[in-house]
Order: C-alpha cells, then structure tokens, then sequence
C-alpha cells in the first residue's frame, strides 16, 4: 500500500533553514502529484506547495521565494528546502500524494487544496523560535 515518511523537521531560529524529505512506496511514484501541507495548533491544514506529474509547481502565496519543493523520481523522494523561516512557519509538516496526476482545487492562500490529496504521512515537526 501507499506509504508515505517524512523526516528532516527540528527547531531553528529565524532566519534559518531546514530541509524535509518524504520518502515513498507501494506505488509508481512518478505518476502522481505530490504535496507538502502544515497544520499549526487550533488551525486548519493548509497546502504549502505541490508538483504535478508534468512537473508544474504550486506555491501558497505565503512561502513564495522561501520555500522550494523538488523531488527524485530515481528515489521516489520529494522534498522541501524551506529557506529564510518564520515563527509563524511553526506547524506540523505532512507529505501528501494525491489520487491523480494533478490537483483539483486550492486553498484560499494559493496552495494546493488538501481535497485532492488521499494519502498522507504521520508528519514532521517544525519549529522556529523568534
């Protein structure tokens, strides 16, 4: 079955860098959209950024120039290098892939909208101290 683990997430300060990775299995990999979404305490989860199977990219308009996602198809891992971060960055970091080669919908800050993604990881943590 579809698994997916991430792992790369830690505490930082502002300013600083962290990169995550999601490492997949069970499926063809390269055939499907992949995406990395956050959920802070008390709030919804919201799409940071996606990459179709065409390779087209999806940023929400709050990570735009600080974060880049990328993936290796060769080791069926995507990531995302999360650059210049914010106390407000602070969240719970999920890899999602989604039940087809794109997205269907955002959300209403831009990303990708967490209705197009069916399976997910258990997440990795992300915090940034002021």
């Amino acid at each position: 079955q579809v698994q997916l683990v991430e792992s790369g997430g830690g505490s930082v300060q502002s300013g600083g860098s962290l990169r995550l990775s999601c490492a997949a299995s069970g499926y063809t990999y390269r055939n499907y959209c992949m995406g990395w979404f956050r959920q802070a305490p008390g709030k919804e989860r919201e799409g940071v950024a996606a990459v179709d199977s065409s390779g087209r990219l999806r940023y929400a308009d709050s990570v735009k120039g600080r974060f880049t996602i990328s993936q290796d198809n060769a080791k069926n891992t995507l990531y995302l290098q999360m650059n210049s971060l914010k106390p407000e960055d602070t969240a719970m970091y999920y890899c999602a892939a989604a039940d087809g080669s794109t997205w269907y919908a955002l959300d209403s800050r831009g990303g990708p909208h967490p209705s197009s993604f069916g399976y997910w990881g258990q997440g990795t943590q992300v915090t940034v101290s002021s």
